[in-house]
């Protein structure tokens, strides 16, 4: 049987998508060419009404023909690389990016948020102070802070100044300039491991007993003492979750973690680990708080060694969300910490 009156495919792919958000399902249409976009919007809004019989037939039509389908393959290099995950060599999979990237086949800006921080500070040193300013504002602000902390001061005062330019520069010319970025990071070295010392370094201690990261901390001061003032800029722990966390995102932290770990952390007693937990209760709804106190006192007495693997939970789980940017931590700079050291010291005193 013939639909009466035929319908194009066009029309078809319309009715289709009608219905699948009119079952509330979440479509994302984003992979489509722009064109293709557009004209699905556009058919869309010339179709009007469908009977009923027309309906069933191109859904019928449509589930056949999803039938018949036996496997299908990502569209585009990008994808395909996905797919593949860790199977090739990073080697291989940053040059094959590198490529598309640079034949138009992919996004420019996708690699460049690829480097690392002190790669996009570098670019952004040698390039004008406007392509430094589009360069920061297209990337994720979270990419783009700690790069632009990496350039010096009067760098970063003039790039910020001219990001408030960027906002009528157009598409074409957006691809235009990641395209020429992406070329100019062709010829800076790429080291063969990943990341810097402090931030493997850092990684490793924030993972470390707490104990056992002040001795080897109290060992750099002695070693190399600018590396350990580096090193206690990049870790980041339970007990400085009141300074470098908003009040605002603790719900949506919690929210990520198990209840027995966040019930295991928030039994934290002693000092500033005490205090975190402490601010994490206040950062939530009373209720929410009341019954998490219940919780705690209910469970009793938590091992030290429990405590400690639920609060380095916690703080991973921080850092992913801030590496994902879902959320920002504070910086403290080291006058900051100083000033706070002196007002403790002074009250401790009087």
């Amino acid at each position: 049987m013939t639909l009466e009156p035929m319908l194009t495919s066009r029309q078809k792919a319309a009715v289709i998508v009608r219905l699948l958000v009119g079952e509330g399902e979440t479509l994302s249409l984003g992979g489509l060419p722009a064109a293709a976009q557009a004209e699905l919007a556009q058919e869309m809004a010339l179709m009007g009404m469908v009977d009923r019989d027309t309906r069933d037939q191109v859904v019928a039509e449509f589930c056949d023909a999803l039938e018949q389908v036996g496997v299908t393959f990502p569209d585009g290099l990008d994808r395909t690389l996905d797919v593949l995950g860790g199977t090739l060599s990073p080697d291989i999979t940053d040059r094959l990016r590198r490529i598309s990237a640079m034949a138009g086949k992919s996004d420019p800006w996708a690699r460049i948020a690829a480097l690392p921080p002190a790669q996009i500070a570098q670019l952004a040193a040698a390039e004008a102070t406007e392509i430094a300013a589009v360069l920061f504002s297209k990337l994720p602000a979270a990419i783009s802070a700690a790069s632009l902390a990496l350039l010096p001061a009067e760098r970063a005062r003039q790039i910020a100044a001219a990001m408030s330019l960027t906002g009528r520069v157009e598409e074409p010319a957006l691809r235009r300039i990641g395209m020429a970025l992406l070329h100019a990071t062709e010829g800076m070295a790429r080291p063969a491991i990943g990341d810097a010392p402090v931030e493997t370094v850092g990684a490793i201690l924030n993972l470390t007993p707490s104990a056992r990261r002040e001795e080897v901390l109290d060992g750099l001061d002695q070693d190399n003492a600018e590396f350990a003032r580096a090193l206690r800029k990049a870790i980041f722990t339970w007990a400085q979750i009141p300074q470098r966390v908003d009040p605002r995102d603790v719900p949506r932290i919690i929210r990520e973690i198990e209840p027995v770990t966040l019930r295991q952390a928030l039994s934290a007693r002693d000092g500033a680990d005490a205090d975190a937990a402490a601010f994490i209760l206040g950062a939530l709804p009373s209720r929410m708080a009341d019954g998490l106190r219940d919780d705690i006192a209910e469970a009793g007495r938590v091992k030290d060694s429990e405590i400690e693997a639920a609060t380095g939970e916690i703080t991973q789980a921080i850092r992913r969300m801030e590496a994902a940017g879902d959320l920002y931590l504070i910086e403290r700079s080291d006058t900051a910490a100083a000033a706070e050291r002196i007002e403790v010291e002074t009250a401790t005193v009087a």
